[in-house]
């Protein structure tokens, strides 16, 4: 497992993997099917692009449906899809 910080969130993003999203997903207790797959993709080639993790709003966009990235990650955008993304916690946001 690579280096995660203080709250389990990876340190180096480029350290990602499939494996560690799911063991992520694990830890969270969510079972990852393809919609929440397709989010984390779109996450990651976010960050690929911009080296920043996308705003939820840009993630609802890709999901099509307003409320669906909350009910795939009903703890919060940061906390669940973030860290699952292996993005590094964003500082400025809340934990929703």
């Amino acid at each position: 497992m690579p280096e995660i910080d203080e709250e389990g969130y990876l340190i180096e993003p480029q350290d990602w993997s499939e494996e560690i999203a799911i063991e992520f997903a694990r830890q969270e207790n969510i079972v990852l099917t393809e919609e929440h797959w397709s989010a984390i993709r779109f996450m990651r080639e976010y960050y690929a692009e911009h080296q920043i993790a996308p705003d939820a709003r840009f993630v609802i966009k890709h999901l099509g449906e307003r409320n669906r990235l909350f009910e795939l990650f009903p703890y919060g955008y940061v906390k669940q899809a973030c860290k699952i993304a292996g993005m590094k916690r964003p500082r400025a946001w809340s934990t929703g």
